[in-house]
């Protein structure tokens, strides 16, 4: 079953598969790119797949993905819509769901989405058990991170973000779960709030809005600033692997 408990009752191994999820479609193209048949614009890695694309990952072309009669399509809870969802189900379209809030839960998702399949599970993810799923280590600094401008908005609580954070060590100074559980995942803030917030540093990443050395450290005149890469904050496939050795960079 997937993390949502719908049963896959589909071929093992699946041979057709379509991704509309950039990490997993990452993921999947690392144990068997033959049987990745369609992905959406959004998954850049690796940088050489050459698949059909289906539009993207909150409008995907539902009559491009059924005409390429894959054996399940690869969704998640929070990057895809319900509606998708049910419509591909209405279509006779297999779809597995994800469901990932922290580092842990991506790597159990996969572990399950890969055994589900039929599929071998890579020693990529054999290393990202064993480096991300052991004690939380002591916290190194306070950090923030804004993933758009204009409006200013900011990772919060119970996201993988935020935990792949917590796992650095690095603590996010918008991460409230103890004090507000239902508090926005990704609220909306002023950039004042940002930059008085108390953090060490603001990191920067390429990705969702694509911050550069030109286009966001201007921003901030009390916090330094660090461009980071979207990837290995944000994603969570092959990339975990070297997200790890971020801490080092401290």
């Amino acid at each position: 079953m997937d993390d949502l408990g719908t049963p896959y009752d589909g071929p093992r191994p699946a041979t057709r598969v379509v991704s509309l999820v950039p990490s997993l479609t990452e993921a999947l193209v690392s144990v068997a790119a033959d049987r990745v048949v369609g992905a959406t614009d959004w998954c850049t890695h690796p940088a050489d797949l050459d698949v059909p694309r289906v539009r993207g990952t909150k409008n995907p072309d539902l009559a491009a993905i059924a005409t390429l009669a894959p054996d399940v399509v690869v969704a998640n809870k929070e990057e895809n819509r319900e509606l998708d969802v049910r419509r591909l189900r209405e279509r006779g379209v297999r779809v597995w769901v994800t469901d990932i809030e922290t580092v842990p839960d991506a790597i159990g998702a996969m572990e399950r989405l890969l055994d589900g399949l039929g599929w071998d599970r890579p020693d990529w993810l054999v290393e990202a058990r064993r480096l991300w799923c052991g004690p939380l280590p002591r916290v190194t600094r306070r950090v923030a991170v804004p993933i758009w401008r204009d409006p200013w908005m900011v990772v919060g609580s119970r996201t993988f973000t935020g935990d792949l954070l917590r796992r650095l060590g690095w603590e996010n100074v918008f991460d409230t779960t103890a004090l507000n559980p239902s508090e926005d995942r990704y609220p909306h803030v002023e950039l004042t709030e940002i930059d008085g917030a108390g953090a060490d540093v603001v990191l920067l990443p390429d990705e969702p809005y694509v911050f550069t050395a030109e286009d966001g450290p201007e921003a901030f005149t009390h916090t330094p600033t660090e461009l980071v890469s979207g990837r290995l904050i944000t994603w969570y496939g092959p990339s975990l692997v070297e997200a790890h050795l971020l801490h080092r960079s401290v």
